[in-house]
């Protein structure tokens, strides 16, 4: 493989465009680098100099050696986990944070609960790639500090987080790591963790339409472990009625949509950007879809109304999931092409980076549905 193909490779699988590498290249490096230029290298019209490989090799954590060679054998460098990458020179480095972690004692729990706090209101905005690669690292350095109860709860969330960006239909490598954080959960005995854990697990796989076996399965575990409201309940139950709804359970996905809004009524957050939290606009996507799902216009209407009124305009991915939401209307209301080509045309408004695997699983729902059939994935 030739370098362009190369330098394509590695961008495309950090979900980044042309454009985002070069602005990437110029913030880091102070340079001027432009779309066209990258668009040259990647056609093999020109070839990056010393300079711009370094910065290449930085900016898609490739090593340099792969880049200055003309042949490479790119499969070396790239794992096939929802397009992330893996190279010897990045393993080197999380290695070694880890053993330094470890050697120092590594940061503190209230650190910790900084890096989570911050990575909750990352995973709003940033792409899948983004936070794979951050959080993977974390997951290095908090497994040399387990040796307390906080720390499991800490780690048990960062690998919730970390699950979400494997695509719901990897199911060997997302409900892989939703299960291991259930159990590193339980080695906090702390209630609310392992509540959590498995409710957010649950609205993942349920909204995305994704081994809904499972979603059902680590909801019923948080419903089991208390009827205490709180965010981990809520996630749960909105997890489960998604999971009916796609089998075609009207009566418990409405069911479980009432129970919802008595729980989010006593648990509902203040804090409106983070992947910790459950805002009045977030709980109306949940539902904005449910109902979508079900053939309710009216009320999926509604909803996504409500969810605009108070959806803060730094996250215009949520934005997006509620246009997508009504192109499954008009799918399901059966005129498929059109409900397919509105989706399609929201979701190439949103910048590439700014993508989530949740989108694209929302993408191909609304591909596959029709009046109907209910699209499981």
């Amino acid at each position: 493989m030739c370098i362009g193909e190369l330098i394509r490779e590695l961008r495309q699988a950090r979900g980044l465009s042309q454009s985002r590498l070069a602005a990437t290249v110029n913030e880091r490096f102070g340079t001027a680098l432009s779309r066209e230029y990258v668009s040259n290298w990647e056609c093999s019209k020109h070839k990056p100099g010393a300079f711009y490989l370094r910065a290449l090799s930085a900016v898609l954590d490739a090593p340099l050696a792969a880049l200055e060679e003309d042949e490479v054998k790119r499969r070396t460098f790239l794992t096939d986990a929802a397009g992330a990458v893996i190279a010897p020179v990045v393993a080197s480095d999380l290695l070694a944070s880890g053993f330094a972690a470890r050697l120092r004692g590594g940061p503190s729990q209230d650190a910790w609960e900084g890096k989570l706090t911050t990575y909750g209101s990352e995973y709003m905005s940033l792409g899948a790639a983004d936070i794979q690669r951050r959080v993977s690292a974390e997951l290095v350095v908090v497994q040399q500090q387990l040796d307390t109860p906080h720390l499991w709860s800490v780690a048990a969330r960062l690998m919730t987080l970390y699950a979400k960006t494997f695509p719901g239909s990897d199911g060997a490598r997302a409900v892989s790591w939703y299960r291991m954080a259930a159990q590193a959960a339980d080695e906090s005995h702390d209630r609310d963790t392992r509540v959590w854990v498995r409710g957010r697990a649950a609205i993942a796989l349920g909204y995305e339409g994704a081994s809904l076996g499972v979603a059902d399965v680590l909801a019923d575990q948080a419903m089991a472990m208390g009827t205490k409201p709180s965010l981990g309940l809520l996630n749960a139950i909105m997890g489960k009625a998604h999971s009916a709804a796609l089998r075609g359970d009207r009566e418990t996905a409405l069911r479980l949509d009432s129970a919802g809004r008595r729980v989010f009524d006593s648990a509902a957050s203040e804090e409106q950007t983070s992947d910790y939290a459950v805002p009045w606009w977030r709980m109306n996507v949940f539902r904005s879809l449910l109902l979508a799902r079900l053939g309710d216009e009216r009320g999926a209407i509604k909803a996504q109304e409500q969810a605009r009124s108070e959806l803060p305009p730094s996250l215009p991915r949520f934005a997006t999931h509620l246009e997508m939401h009504r192109g499954l209307m008009l799918a399901r209301a059966g005129d498929k092409a059109g409900g397919a080509a509105y989706a399609r045309a929201q979701l190439d408004k949103l910048p590439p980076e700014k993508h989530s695997l949740t989108l694209r699983m929302l993408m191909k729902e609304i591909s596959h549905a029709h009046e109907g059939d209910r699209g499981v994935i």
